[in-house]
């Protein structure tokens, strides 16, 4: 075991001091530069006591007020205050303050919800040097820490477990990932509420334009908008059903949703009772993809092109990165030669490119755990838009990067559409066993294929690009009060 005092001035490689960190502290500098000096983030309400007792540990091994409990205080807030003292700082000619800023990153503990939350923060704010992130799996699917080599499993919150992970995010590469905007719109109901999805039903990373500013141009009369972003997946149909079951009960019964093997065991409960266990062996769902949506894909060349689906599908997911539902590849390794004869890439998570995967059921959902399983590979592209159809369903399910919502669908016109397209990109930090893979990145394979063939396949206005310019997710945007943090987990 390593000494106190040795930890200590190890742990100092990692600490920012206060005249930084808090407005109108006297400038003490630390008598060397940290050389990877960490803004932690935690949601103290993931992972039942976990979140509490690591907020403790990181709390006692650092400057406490480089670590920020979730639940009291906004992310938006804290880089935008921090990030503007650090230029203030450097205008006066401190290097200190400069060597900071160019050697920061950050952690945060939590679940993908947790996670994106602080993406979409730093991809608004538009900082200087955007800081990378690195990720503790704190939630039920953690699936952002698994497709970068973080694990999927709870981590420990003594002061060795923290130091041996200061250490993994001191060591871990950089590498940059493509984010995808979310628009959604539909036109407003003659009579009734004038918000068709409920304050406490949307997604954190799905804002309401009226909820983000009232001077918004693009908040178009008669019509609700929705916007957001993501950079895992956004799936609708089955799996999202199933999902938000699992919310629902857990939003029921919290206390019983305390454990992470638990709530994995009550997901396949939930898959196997939502109807969706034999759906679509014998005849199409009634609620199958193409049957309510139109869906059209934008590949390189810019033009939109119908994709076709088969009616046995009963779930899309679009897809950022090699993880989904735990840490499951729905796009599988392919068979090479098939592959190349139908114009695809390999999945990298930075080429601007999104895999669009169809499932037919959940036995389908199960060739995943076979080791070269996947679903039905569909298509890649840079966007992808799904039109509903007048009255075929009055709802469906949708989920962005695990959170999942129902979305009502409007019986008396077909001016609900969806559309998703390539935003920007965000740095991640990745250790050895990251399961990402990056197009310039040289040690990426490059051959992402199976030689076994074992595969089973199938122009933006300035109003458009004003609405893609950000997510909503920093300080424009504002939680309920009545939220509770713990289901971003």
């Amino acid at each position: 075991m390593m000494g106190d005092s040795m930890l200590n001035h190890i742990l100092s490689e990692y600490y920012i001091p206060n005249y930084i960190l808090v407005p109108e502290s006297e400038a003490k500098k630390p008598p060397c530069v940290p050389s990877c000096p960490v803004l932690v983030f935690i949601n103290s309400k993931s992972g039942g006591q976990l979140g509490g007792n690591l907020l403790s540990t990181y709390r006692s091994v650092l400057n406490p007020n480089q670590v920020f409990d979730l639940g009291e205080t906004k992310p938006d807030k804290v880089l935008h205050q921090i990030y503007a003292t650090l230029g203030s700082l450097k205008q006066r000619g401190d290097d200190f303050a400069s060597a900071i800023e160019n050697s920061l990153r950050i952690i945060v503990a939590g679940g993908d919800g947790t996670a994106g939350w602080l993406l979409g923060v730093i991809s608004d704010l538009k900082l200087p040097h955007p800081p990378p992130v690195a990720t503790v799996p704190l939630g039920t699917g953690n699936n952002l820490p698994f497709s970068f080599g973080w694990g999927k499993k709870n981590p420990g919150t003594d002061r060795q477990s923290v130091f041996s992970f200061l250490e993994q995010v001191k060591n871990a590469t950089e590498m940059k990932i493509d984010s995808w905007h979310i628009i959604m719109r539909m036109r407003a109901p003659k009579e009734g509420s004038c918000d068709p999805i409920g304050p406490l039903e949307l997604p954190h990373s799905l804002h309401a334009f009226h909820r983000i500013s009232q001077t918004d141009k693009l908040g178009m009369d008669g019509y609700h908008t929705f916007r957001g972003g993501f950079w895992n997946y956004f799936s609708m149909g089955m799996d999202a059903q199933v999902s938000y079951a699992f919310h629902s009960e857990r939003k029921l019964h919290p206390e019983k949703f305390r454990n992470q093997l638990i709530n994995q065991g009550t997901y396949i409960k939930l898959g196997c009772t939502q109807g969706w266990m034999f759906g679509s062996l014998f005849r199409p769902s009634p609620t199958n993809i193409a049957q309510i949506a139109k869906v059209k894909v934008m590949r390189k060349q810019g033009q939109w092109e119908d994709l076709k689906i088969s009616r046995s599908i009963g779930s899309i997911v679009c897809l950022n990165l090699p993880s989904f539902s735990g840490g499951f590849n729905p796009w599988g390794t392919p068979y090479r030669k098939k592959f190349l004869d139908r114009g695809l890439t390999p999945p990298f998570v930075d080429d601007g490119l999104i895999e669009i995967v169809g499932f037919r059921n959940v036995l389908h959902g199960l060739v995943l755990l076979a080791p070269n399983g996947h679903g039905t590979r569909l298509a890649q592209a840079n966007a992808v838009r799904f039109e509903f159809k007048k009255g075929a369903a009055n709802h469906t399910f949708m989920r962005i990067d695990g959170e999942p919502w129902k979305q009502p669908l409007p019986a008396d016109d077909e001016t609900v559409v969806v559309e998703i397209s390539h935003f920007g990109q965000v740095s991640m930090l990745a250790t050895p066993l990251c399961r990402s893979r990056s197009m310039h990145d040289p040690s990426s394979p490059t051959a992402c294929y199976n030689e076994d063939n074992n595969s089973s396949d199938e122009g933006d206005s300035p109003d458009d690009l004003e609405e893609k310019r950000k997510f909503g997710a920093a300080d424009s945007f504002k939680f309920p009060d009545e939220f509770d943090i713990s289901y971003l987990s």
